[in-house]
């Protein structure tokens, strides 16, 4: 990332180099004089170019140290088969992408969290997962804090900075949370829609009389 900085680095010393020449040269040639003026504009073409790399080129976002104790809850209750999926699915999903907390609900209650872990022990379906679960659709908050809605995500460290809440069918959503804004790539969102159709897949699948416990 440092090469954005070199334009203006050496335009600002080439400069500064001139400058102390000029300075320090008692008695100029015509020669000098023109060399000086090249350099001088070379300079500033130099700084000009840095300084348009700065827009051109924005930081990207710095990540953050999630608030919170690294663990893994998952309801005792379930079958054998769907607490494996559920492992390897998140799993998956906390090694291959920025994700740093992955909690499920499933059929009115939750099933699983892993990762940073938030306050609360329960997902609290609010208006964001309602929306989610009725239309189907995933839905990406690319940056939490600027949604007035992010109060529904208690169950995620209260310092989380994006969060895709993915449908699992009509029972439920698994919602990952990221320690980076805007983080998730296109590839990274596909790849979440994959895992949480087999993962809904196989909960229903599933004896509803066994993961009822």
């Amino acid at each position: 990332m440092m090469i954005r900085y070199l334009p203006l680095v050496v335009g600002i010393v080439g400069g500064l180099a001139l400058l102390a020449n000029r300075m320090v040269t008692a008695n100029l040639t015509a020669s000098q004089s023109r060399a000086d003026a090249l350099g001088v504009l070379l300079s500033a073409v130099l700084i000009l170019i840095g300084l348009l790399w700065q827009q051109v080129q924005p930081k990207p976002p710095e990540a953050v140290t999630l608030l919170g104790e690294e663990g893994l809850e998952i309801d005792q209750n379930l079958p054998e088969v769907v607490k494996t999926e559920l492992a390897w699915a998140t799993h998956i999903l906390l090694t291959n992408t920025v994700t740093k907390v992955v909690a499920v609900y499933y059929d009115r209650r939750t099933i699983l969290r892993r990762g940073i872990l938030g306050k609360s022990k329960q997902v609290n379906i609010g208006a964001i997962a309602e929306r989610v679960i009725k239309t189907q659709k995933p839905i990406y908050l690319v940056k939490l804090e600027l949604y007035p809605g992010r109060v529904e995500f208690d169950y995620l460290p209260e310092n989380t900075q994006g969060v895709i809440v993915q449908p699992l069918g009509e029972k439920g959503v698994m919602v990952l949370g990221a320690n980076i804004p805007r983080s998730y790539t296109k590839q990274d969102e596909n790849w979440v829609t994959a895992i949480a159709d087999k993962l809904a897949y196989n909960l229903d699948k599933s004896d509803s009389t066994n993961i009822n416990g």
